[in-house]
């Protein structure tokens, strides 16, 4: 087990009702849980997102904290969030990283691994 590690689970939501497709805007909610499968507690800080929609626009954010929090959590601990996003396509992903700090001062990164974000109306990314 590394001594500094975060597992970062997602599950993506389309969201038909805050959706008009007639204007090109789709809405989507994720769920994320972020747990602690290091040895060490550690803080969450920060949060970079790259959303890119089917057209190939892309958006960043970034910002402190997530949902207004900058959980510390202890080896095995959990936090979980909802928060979302709009695009002005069907479709589209997103990846990241969370910035954090251990409580031993070691600074380190949590790669979030791509996801899509889909109205369920195609199958295929265009």
């Amino acid at each position: 087990m590394a001594k500094y590690q975060f597992r970062v689970d997602v599950e993506p939501q389309y969201l038909p009702e805050q959706s008009a497709p007639g204007q090109d805007l789709y809405s989507f909610a994720y769920t994320i849980t972020i747990t602690n499968v290091g040895e060490v507690p550690a803080q969450l800080i920060s949060r970079h997102w790259i959303i890119s929609n089917a057209a190939g626009e892309i958006e960043e954010v970034k910002g402190l904290g997530v949902v207004g929090h900058q959980p510390l959590l202890k080896p095995k601990e959990a936090f979980q969030y909802t928060s979302g996003c709009r695009l002005r396509t069907p479709s589209g992903t997103m990846q990241g990283s969370y910035f954090c700090v251990a409580e031993d001062g070691e600074r380190f990164e949590v790669e979030i691994a791509s996801f899509v974000l889909d109205d369920g109306s195609s199958r295929v990314l265009h």
